[in-house]
């Protein structure tokens, strides 16, 4: 930050932890109904579980393709049994390597720090989660602007 030299320089409050919480989230391009879970870390487990999140919200007869990066947990093997399981309704697709930008996923979460987090002092990790919470819950219905936003078309 650049500051003319006859302003006292302003103080930034700012928490000192490195306290992280992952969240894994997808939205249905069909309906734009936002799924989410919130897990302590990124790995196969969590993953898996999320998976199996999303596929009981999967309608009826309807296929179920992935959009993913290249996140090592998301090729663990220890995903083999759920995905020859449920291959006839469940494909992931990855994206090439070191493209984010085509992730629709990321277009949801810039939202999500813009509406939630942008220019705001959270004192602690749980003041912050609760306010990306108030956030997800407005998506929690159907919605035509996270269908738009995540839409291909």
């Amino acid at each position: 930050m650049w500051v003319p030299p006859e302003i006292k320089d302003p103080v930034l409050m700012h928490a000192p932890t490195r306290k992280s919480v992952a969240c894994f989230g997808a939205v249905s391009l069909s309906t734009g109904k936002f799924i989410r879970t919130m897990c302590e870390r990124f790995d196969a487990v969590t993953f898996e579980t999320f998976l199996k999140k999303l596929l009981r919200h999967r309608s009826r007869g309807k296929r179920m393709v992935v959009v993913l990066d290249n996140a090592r947990y998301h090729h663990a093997i220890l995903l083999k049994p759920l995905l020859r399981k449920y291959r006839t309704v469940l494909s992931l697709l990855f994206l090439p390597p070191y493209s984010p930008q085509l992730a629709p996923i990321e277009r949801v979460w810039k939202l999500a720090r813009r509406m939630a987090t942008h220019n705001r002092f959270f004192a602690t990790l749980s003041e912050l989660l609760a306010a990306v919470d108030i956030c997800f819950d407005r998506w929690r219905q159907p919605n035509s602007v996270l269908r738009r936003l995540c839409g291909i078309i």
